[in-house]
């Protein structure tokens, strides 16, 4: 089973490879994702990694609150996307 984790207040310049390296220090990393804004491809300073489900709460335990390239990571448990009505 895999669980997506929210990643925030990333550096502008981290990258999916970034995420993924740091995380996999802790477990199995299925696939890591920065958000970049449509217009300007800029990331928006979040991102997404997916991972196997037995790593996730030791992955959360581990980054959260932990600096990642000179800023202080937010990690948790994504909440599932909201459909726009």
């Amino acid at each position: 089973m895999v669980r997506t984790l929210y990643v925030g207040n990333l550096p502008w310049a981290t990258r999916a490879e970034d995420l993924i390296d740091a995380f996999s220090n802790y477990g199995e990393v299925i696939s890591g994702r920065v958000i970049s804004d449509r217009e300007t491809g800029r990331s928006r300073g979040f991102g997404f990694v997916e991972v196997a489900d037995e790593d996730a709460e030791r992955m959360i335990e581990s980054l959260n609150g932990v600096e990642l390239n000179g800023r202080v990571i937010t990690v948790n448990e994504a909440k599932p996307r909201q459909e726009l009505t």
